[in-house]
């Protein structure tokens, strides 16, 4: 069976690595988009076509902005004429774009009107979906994001800290402003004596990247790794930290494959409650979870947080590991890749039906 699973790979997302390949463990020939109009037979063998983050346009200019609109419109018109099967994956609450954010919106409509099944990883889409679009509600299908345990090499040995009392905090991810990164070194810098915060990821432009260096020197107990972490790096950066810290916009963000990470290599998480965290149900009561209406209060939640990890740390320095230890075995039986791999083949085998 020929199908599309757009984007079929990203070198900096092992999510898409492990869904392809429990489609092609399971016989599924999985296809380029980029490809679609290769050939009049390429295009005829395609049954299925599954879509991620497409709504999001290249935001560099508003020309280029305006050119991805015109060509994903282009292309979601024709899966939709030639009777083929759409599925998208709803990965955030809204675009992250905020000038471009209009084409998305239109984007979005439409994959909402025009998909056959809408993939779901947290119930919290269920409720945006239900106050926005009641009447898709029944393409609605839930599949839980898959574990990323192995994905990223074995967990290392625990590692001895030179100063046992200093709480370490990291970011690890793509360095973008949706993610609230000035917002979060503000925060830690008001406990200079007591926390240590390391910010790992490649900015998304150079100057961003110089206004996160600006904040950074300022903090004074920053640590900046502004570059892509390899694969072979994630585990021992993770191992040397007590806990990740990820202050999301909770107007845009929704899933996290980051908070699903930390959980993977037994870490838990400062985070806002999006979708992710409150699917933890009772586990989640083994992360620092908080909720916030301003920046204000994002800021002054932050920082109770990290307070609150401080405080705990100095109780018992082994707690963090207790509780990395008890969402490992959440994450496991919840999300487990094979899990995930064989509800995903049983939705598109139901479609094609």
């Amino acid at each position: 069976m020929h199908i599309i699973f757009n984007p079929p790979v990203n070198e900096e997302n092992k999510y898409i690595e492990i869904m392809v390949r429990a489609l092609q463990e399971n016989g599924f020939k999985v296809h380029a988009l980029d490809n679609f109009f290769y050939s009049k037979a390429h295009f005829q063998s395609i049954k299925l076509v599954h879509l991620n983050w497409f709504e999001n346009v290249d935001d560099s200019s508003f020309r280029s902005a305006f050119r991805s609109f015109i060509r994903k419109m282009f292309v979601l018109s024709v899966i939709r004429i030639s009777g083929k099967k759409l599925i998208w994956t709803m990965h955030n609450r809204a675009s992250h774009e905020k000038g471009t954010g209009y084409f998305s919106r239109m984007i979005t409509r439409c994959l909402i009107r025009w998909s056959h099944r809408i993939v779901i990883h947290s119930e919290k889409s269920r409720k945006i979906i239900e106050g926005q679009y009641p009447e898709a509600m029944e393409k609605l299908f839930y599949l839980p994001h898959p574990d990323f345990i192995g994905s990223y090499g074995p967990i290392p040995p625990p590692i001895e800290q030179v100063n046992p009392s200093l709480l370490k905090l990291l970011f690890v991810g793509a360095v973008k402003p949706y993610k609230n990164i000035e917002l979060l070194i503000r925060a830690a810098g008001e406990y200079k004596e007591n926390v240590s915060l390391t910010i790992a990821g490649k900015p998304n432009s150079s100057s961003y990247k110089q206004a996160i260096e600006q904040v950074a020197d300022s903090a004074g107990n920053v640590q900046l790794m502004l570059e892509f972490i390899p694969d072979h790096a994630l585990p021992g950066l993770m191992q040397s930290a007590d806990l990740l810290v990820l202050p999301y916009d909770l107007d845009s963000s929704l899933n996290s494959g980051t908070v699903i990470l930390a959980f993977s290599y037994r870490k838990t998480v400062i985070s806002p409650e999006i979708g992710t965290i409150e699917d933890l149900k009772d586990a989640k009561e083994m992360t620092f979870h908080y909720n916030y209406g301003s920046e204000e209060e994002h800021l002054e939640q932050l920082k109770i947080q990290i307070a609150k990890a401080i405080e705990l740390k100095n109780q018992d320095r082994h707690s963090f590991e207790k509780l990395g230890n008890k969402l490992f075995v959440h994450v496991n039986d919840v999300h487990g890749k094979e899990l995930v791999g064989k509800k995903l083949v049983y939705l598109y085998q139901r479609l094609l039906e």
